[in-house]
């Protein structure tokens, strides 16, 4: 419905008139994320600092059917935070509160507006190691990387973020109030709300507080980057170091445009490429004994002499590690900047790593597309950026949803799924039959039936549009 001044006047009794914004300019700030370049700017910016005024909110807007769709960082790639419906845009950055470090219990309560990396440094200062670390998570908010279960370079060893919550508070649509689990390790307890909670994007309820696991801090690494002479051979590389019984605790794949364009993007990383070589990887192995570490590095470069190699960079310091870390997490800003794109996040087994490169490639010499790789190979994950170019607008429009839909088809083919950490969101949820059948999608709608009977809930997102 359209927001009159009646509703307005309701929000700001609720929170506040500073905070409650309607100007144009605010609300097409709030309107976008990473994602290309759509803005939908919602009819009203809310900034709520309590649970209590969250669900007021909430049972305001689903007594007069209001869409809301909740607003963290903005950093996503998926468009989960794009008010697309327009309706109330809650912002949840006044809830950046870390509440609790538990030291005996390795544990951590927060606010879903703390940034990733906050909370990391937080707990490492008490010798605890919060380990998810999205590539962005110096400026995400952990209440998105619930909502998409964000992964990152270390997911390979420690796994993503639904690996660490233990409980949330949640307001659910209609304004009530509910813990979703316990804040114990273990937890056999009827349906597990918190982990269906975890990756659902906001549309079944706006998160408030979040019990996160901790693990002690680990003391050593080693870092090395590998070169290949063959991009399919650095993605059989990947598999073949699991087998061998190593398990890093990074594993990520650039392909040459991936980092050739970071290089000229970031004018102080300097990181010698031969001319012939199509692809690196990344991989870190780390714990509290350096002597084991050297050992399993002795037996990753003993498994990639195998490959078609040129000589492997170790890193020496703590300042070439930070260098290459930081090419690597700069390979997103780099593609972003040099073209229009569209990215994909598709995940395979890491042993079909190779027949999803190879495929991604012929899909686009098909349709006329470039495409930029780079990812977790450790997970499968790969991220294909697809890169418009010298594309016309209108094969933009056409044939890179053709393209898209193919590399979707052989995803799934080789027992793989649409997207690993980045969400699916507005602009993947048409493609979710190539990973679901009829029956399981009617699952899913409904789970979000009974969670949203009014569907005001971030609608429009995970599911093909339904209203």
């Amino acid at each position: 419905m359209s927001l009159n001044s009646e509703i307005i006047t309701f929000l700001s009794n609720i929170l506040g008139s500073s905070y409650v914004f309607t100007d144009e300019e605010t609300r097409k700030h709030y309107g976008h994320d990473e994602t290309e370049d759509y803005n939908f700017p919602p009819q009203v910016v809310v900034k709520p600092a309590t649970v209590e005024e969250v669900a007021a909110i909430m049972k305001l807007a689903n007594e007069y059917k209001i869409t809301v769709t909740p607003i963290g960082a903005r950093t996503g790639l998926s468009g989960g935070a794009l008010s697309i419906h327009g309706g109330i845009g809650l912002s949840m950055e006044r809830f950046n509160k870390i509440l609790t470090i538990d030291e005996q219990n390795l544990q951590v309560i927060v606010e879903p507006g703390v940034i990733t990396q906050v909370i990391r440094e937080a707990v490492a200062e008490k010798g605890l190691f919060y380990p998810v670390d999205p590539s962005s998570m110096g400026s995400c908010w952990i209440g998105g990387n619930i909502a998409e279960n964000s992964g990152g370079a270390r997911a390979v060893k420690y796994g993503v973020t639904k690996d660490y919550v233990l409980n949330l508070e949640v307001v659910l649509p209609n304004g009530e109030v509910i813990w979703t689990g316990a804040n114990t390790l273990k937890n056999s307890t009827g349906y597990n709300l918190t982990q269906l909670m975890v990756g659902s994007e906001g549309t079944l309820g706006v998160i408030t507080k979040i019990v996160l696991k901790l693990i002690p801090k680990v003391s050593h690494n080693i870092l090395m980057l590998v070169p290949f002479y063959k991009a399919e051979q650095a993605c059989e590389a990947v598999s073949a170091i699991f087998r061998a019984g190593i398990v890093p605790s990074a594993l990520e794949f650039m392909e040459r445009d991936a980092i050739d364009w970071t290089l000229l993007y970031m004018d102080d990383v300097n990181v010698p490429v031969d001319d012939d070589i199509q692809a690196h990887l990344l991989i870190e192995v780390d714990g509290n004994y350096p002597e084991i570490l050297f050992q399993e590095a002795e037996k990753i470069t003993e498994v990639v002499d195998q490959f078609e190699i040129d000589e492997v960079l170790f890193a020496d310091s703590d300042e070439q590690k930070n260098a290459l870390w930081k090419l690597r997490r700069g390979v997103a800003e780099a593609v972003k900047s040099n073209s229009v794109y569209k990215e994909e996040d598709t995940v395979v087994p890491r042993y079909e790593l190779p027949k999803l490169l190879k495929g991604v490639k012929e899909a686009g010499k098909k349709y006329g597309f470039q495409t930029v790789c780079y990812g977790h190979a450790g997970d499968g994950n790969l991220h294909i950026n697809i890169v418009k170019g010298n594309m016309t607008d209108e094969n933009w429009k056409t044939e890179v949803p053709k393209g898209i839909v193919e590399i979707f088809e052989l995803t799934v083919k080789l027992k793989g799924t649409l997207s690993g950490e980045h969400g699916i969101g507005y602009v993947q949820r048409d493609f979710m039959s190539i990973a679901f059948s009829e029956v399981e999608l009617e699952l899913m709608k409904g789970i979000k039936k009974v969670f949203d009977p009014n569907y005001i809930m971030n609608p429009g997102k995970i599911l093909p549009e339904t209203i």
